[in-house]
């Protein structure tokens, strides 16, 4: 099934609380103005995952490790088929106590031998077998390589949108408090509170100042991630995209994710090949048939003296053969049993590995459908409570104004609201990368998933059918260049982020009968 790529209309704007904020290329930590507007959206989570599918070395180096997976099957084919060789020599006689009058002193010798395996007890056979049951395996274990590269760049994608908004949501935090803490002053100076008063406030504003830091660093922190996985900065993130063909229960999770997980159907090619090794180690008991022909020029370099000539030697000679070899092992001092046995473990390792394998993908597909459940219902809870907290910072302020009301009261409240808008732009964040981790297991996040543009697709068939049936000795490839892009031009991160409307449940002074200037 293929993701919709479709735009999210989901926004915190509709609970008074800011938009996902956006991020802004330099690094200035000025807390923006109220009212600054939005910039628009220069990268899709779409982009994104196109980039890191394209540029990233991970995904570089898997499809690398499968083009060299690929070559072992012409390597086991080239045992199966025939031999040819050429040997050369030549040699002048400086003393030899045997020589006669009929030894020439110079030689010169070449040959060539053909040798075609006719039986090998199937090791050939169940040698390219097994190759090319790992190639496939190798495809399987790239696509789940692939799914987990996403699976990264849209985590840190969200990280980037969430921390931002945090970012935002303690800018506001401080403008609120600083706007606080001056009307308080004033108060302080007409008399209507007291110094305790406006100890408190100061207390707050330096708490939240030191909570905008900290929010700060974890946004540069998220941002040099992104840049780590995608290959550059994140620019102005839009909104990402509903995520479909989620289950609707747990059980549906599971049987899919059985059906459909990459590494668990590479574990599983992997065990069958394992088989096919067995197959080859019991060869090496068997009988090995072959046949050869070979052929030899000869050349005494004028050393055959008359007296040799005289006697029938011929200052060249040619000389040609055909013949059939049987090798039978009847004793190897163990060793074929030995290798049985080792190939007989490695087996058995392997069907544990599917096991090991199918446990970890049942466990990965609840665990994912469990927190993609729990940080729906978190996003539910969260809405309220940020609902409720406006109201209660707005009731406060009013008892405030008629004096049953301490500014201890209004900080809190304040505070209160914060934590519950963070608290939600984390579940929002928490669900979706759940939800995708969810797609990941259930073998639905790869890149046939995602529409991308069918000329960016990586098809490693491609590879494998050119290599596959070449016997050219002298036909390698060109030497490799890097594919992926370097981090090296990328400029330092820094935490500024775009502005957008201030809640206006929190543009209130604590003086509630009359506006913030």
């Amino acid at each position: 099934m293929r993701l919709n790529i479709l735009l999210i209309g989901v926004s915190l704007v509709s609970l008074g609380a800011p938009a996902f904020a956006q991020t802004a290329p330099s690094g200035r930590k000025d807390v923006p103005a109220p009212g600054a507007k939005t910039a628009a959206p220069t990268t899709t989570l779409q982009d994104a995952l196109a980039q890191a599918y394209a540029t990233n070395p991970d995904i570089q180096t898997q499809r690398a490790n499968q083009r060299a997976n690929d070559e072992n099957v012409p390597i086991a084919r080239s045992q199966g088929l025939p031999g040819l060789n050429a040997t050369g020599s030549a040699n002048d006689s400086l003393y030899n106590t045997n020589a006669t009058a009929l030894t020439p002193s110079r030689q010169a010798q070449l040959g060539i031998n053909l040798s075609q395996p006719i039986y090998s007890g199937g090791s050939i056979r169940n040698s390219v077998r097994a190759a090319e049951v790992r190639v496939n395996a190798g495809r399987a274990n790239l696509r789940g390589a692939e799914a987990d590269i996403f699976t990264q760049t849209v985590t840190a994608y969200l990280n980037v949108i969430r921390d931002e908004s945090i970012v935002r949501l303690n800018q506001e935090n401080v403008h609120v408090l600083e706007v606080n803490l001056q009307a308080t002053r004033d108060r302080f100076q007409v008399g209507d509170l007291t110094r305790t008063d406006v100890a408190q406030s100061e207390a707050r504003l330096a708490l939240a100042q030191a909570q905008l830091r900290s929010a700060e660093a974890q946004l540069i922190g998220s941002r040099e991630t992104y840049i780590q996985v995608v290959g550059t900065p994140p620019g102005v993130l839009a909104p990402p995209p509903p995520l479909p063909n989620l289950p609707e229960d747990v059980q549906t999770a599971e049987q899919v994710a059985l059906a459909n997980n990459p590494f668990l159907e590479a574990a599983q090619l992997a065990r069958d090949a394992s088989r096919y090794d067995t197959r080859v180690a019991k060869a090496g008991r068997l009988p090995q048939v072959s046949i050869g022909a070979g052929g030899t020029y000869l050349n005494y370099l004028g050393s055959v003296g008359d007296i040799g000539r005289r006697a029938g030697l011929t200052p060249t000679a040619t000389t040609a053969t055909v013949g059939l070899q049987v090798s039978l092992p009847l004793f190897q001092g163990g060793r074929p049993a030995a290798q049985v046995r080792q190939a007989q473990a490695r087996e058995g390792a392997a069907i544990e590995t599917v096991t090991l394998t199918e446990r970890g993908v049942i466990a990965q597909a609840r665990s994912a459908y469990a927190s993609y459940q729990a940080a729906l219902r978190v996003i539910e809870s969260s809405r309220t409570a940020v609902q409720a907290n406006q109201l209660s910072l707005e009731g406060v302020r009013a008892e405030n104004s008629v004096g049953t009301r301490t500014i201890l009261d209004i900080l809190n409240a304040e505070q209160e609201l914060l934590n519950s808008q963070v608290q939600y732009v984390t579940a929002e964040r928490d669900a979706y990368v759940a939800g995708f981790s969810l797609l990941a297991a259930m073998g639905r996040a790869q890149a046939k998933d995602l529409n991308f543009d069918s000329r960016l697709l990586y098809d490693p068939a491609v590879n494998y059918t050119r290599v596959r049936n070449r016997i050219n000795d002298w036909r390698d490839d060109k030497a490799p260049q890097p594919v992926a892009t370097s981090t090296r031009a990328t400029p330092a991160q820094g935490a500024e982020v775009i502005g957008v409307p201030l809640d206006p449940t929190l543009q209130r002074s604590v003086d509630s009968d009359r506006p913030n200037p």
